[in-house]
């Protein structure tokens, strides 16, 4: 057995398949991070991300699988989910292997393991789009901070450049540490500095008018609720309390 170890990015794990093939390795497990086992003759590779390789690797992909295929690969590595990467490993390995498309292989446990944890990364992306909040700072840019199961943050650039497209707005994941700046012409990632402040609690910086604007939706909220038709079961399966913290309805 021959543990890889690697940065735990895209590029890092197409960097790892490529050592695999190089090396010849047949039974290998992936680790995120610094190796801390000190047990012997354990055989440790530690990969160094490399592009040039990442790219053969991406390229080989590319005439293996369909685009949305690809897509699919990549939301999965971005669930980040811990003790996956040696699946992820495992449906690229027979990609590459088989004669055929492998995609609606389901029959397969790598194809089916990928299918399930997109549907989670899907799920998840969908909630964002619903449940970010927007507030108004004194700079006209408009912020909301989001704390997503996974890390499904670059797969919202597309939603929300095309709905506001007209107005600045950042989107920062909190429990991830780095967020979306849009400034009305390109998408960045950025890394804000909350020694002061609390990211998830802006209010020192709100435009004056954010506070009212808050009360209305708050209000309009409650003008709509129907008590009769109450259903708290279904309520929290749509909208677990775990969003509750960045709703402007809930607080």
């Amino acid at each position: 057995m021959t543990t890889l170890i690697y940065d735990g990015t895209f590029e890092g794990l197409l960097t790892a398949v490529f050592e695999i093939y190089e090396h010849r390795l047949t039974h290998v497990r992936m680790q995120k991070g610094e190796w801390h086992n000190t047990a012997l003759f354990e055989n440790v590779i530690k990969v160094v991300t490399e592009n040039s390789r990442a790219t053969r690797v991406l390229k080989g992909l590319k005439q293996k699988l369909s685009a949305q295929g690809l897509q699919r690969l990549y939301a999965a590595h971005m669930a980040e989910m811990e003790g996956e990467d040696d699946n992820l490993v495992g449906y690229i390995r027979y990609v590459f292997d088989a004669q055929q498309n492998i995609e609606e292989d389901y029959g397969n446990k790598y194809v089916m393991r990928v299918s399930e944890i997109v549907r989670m990364v899907r799920r998840e992306k969908h909630r964002m789009e619903a449940f970010v909040r927007f507030q108004e700072l004194k700079d006209k840019t408009f912020y909301s901070a989001i704390e997503p199961d996974f890390n499904v943050l670059p797969l919202l650039i597309k939603h929300f450049r095309n709905r506001y497209a007209d107005q600045k707005w950042i989107i920062y994941d909190m429990r991830r540490s780095y967020g979306l700046y849009y400034d009305l012409h390109e998408t960045q990632y950025i890394s804000l500095d909350f020694a002061t402040v609390n990211p998830g609690n802006v209010i020192s910086a709100y435009d004056d008018h954010e506070a009212v604007y808050q009360d209305l939706w708050r209000n309009y909220f409650t003008s709509v609720n129907i008590p009769a038709r109450k259903n708290t079961k279904l309520h929290l399966r749509h909208v677990p309390k775990r969003y509750w913290k960045h709703l402007t309805e809930k607080i």
